[in-house]
């Protein structure tokens, strides 16, 4: 238990692990808000109860977005330091990941300019930056799990190739590898999927979520952004071990 607890102070000493705690609970209580104002038969407390999460949700979705206003930075060093992907070994991966840091890049300012549109900070429209904001954010995981289906396919051809050359433990990492890249793969069409919704009418389901079921995706896919996180924390605790031994 006080190790668990460890680990969660750990997470929310850093903003990115406080960022995927706080999506976390966001789309959990709409969730958790959805499904009760949606049955019919629950009480007025029941239903009470349910707006109020939803409307906590709706702040806490508020809270990150003014948190991004401060990312352009870090993304832009991140793009920079990345460039044109020349350490990358296969040309497919390298120019997705060009594209997906063209496009997270280019979501940032779509989204603040939506912002001080609503907050009545400039005189424009925010419904068009929402919208290229969303788009942007639907091409970014579009193009995550095109890059994540490469690495899988070249993945599993190094295995074929390993298979009778090397040991167990290559194959073991091999296959750690395979599940990282396949849970990308959830996370993003859980997330993909919220993006269509929050489309305008008439494109594919855009519109057509309950408020749970957006809340259940979400869930979905910030609890795998978790694991993950805490996979790469162990990993790196365990390659610092070996090589302090």
């Amino acid at each position: 238990m006080q190790q668990s607890v460890e680990s969660l102070v750990r997470v929310l000493e850093s903003y990115r692990g406080r960022d995927k705690i706080i999506r976390t609970v966001c789309y959990g209580s709409q969730l958790v808000g959805g499904a009760l104002t949606q049955k019919a038969e629950a009480d007025a407390s029941s239903q009470r109860l349910g707006k109020s999460l939803l409307l906590f949700s709706a702040q806490l979705s508020h809270c990150r977005t003014v948190l991004r206003l401060f990312d352009d930075l870090s993304m832009l060093a991140y793009s920079h330091s990345y460039g044109f992907g020349t350490s990358e070994e296969d040309a497919g991966i390298r120019w997705i990941s060009v594209l997906t840091n063209v496009a997270d890049q280019l979501y940032y300012p779509c989204e603040h300019i939506a912002w001080a549109a609503d907050a009545e900070l400039i005189k424009v429209r925010s419904d068009k930056w929402w919208l290229f904001s969303t788009v942007l954010w639907g091409t970014s995981l579009l193009l995550g799990i095109f890059r994540s289906l490469r690495v899988l396919l070249l993945l599993r051809r190094k295995l074929k190739k390993q298979e009778r050359a090397e040991g167990g433990s290559r194959r073991s990492h091999h296959s750690m590898e395979i599940r990282a890249e396949l849970l990308s793969i959830l996370s993003s069409v859980a997330d993909i999927s919220n993006a269509i919704h929050w489309m305008p009418p008439g494109f594919l389901w855009a519109g057509r979520f309950p408020s749970w079921l957006v809340g259940l995706l979400g869930t979905t896919s910030s609890l795998i952004g978790l694991i993950q996180m805490n996979t790469s924390s162990s990993e790196l605790s365990d390659s610092t071990v070996m090589s302090s031994q």
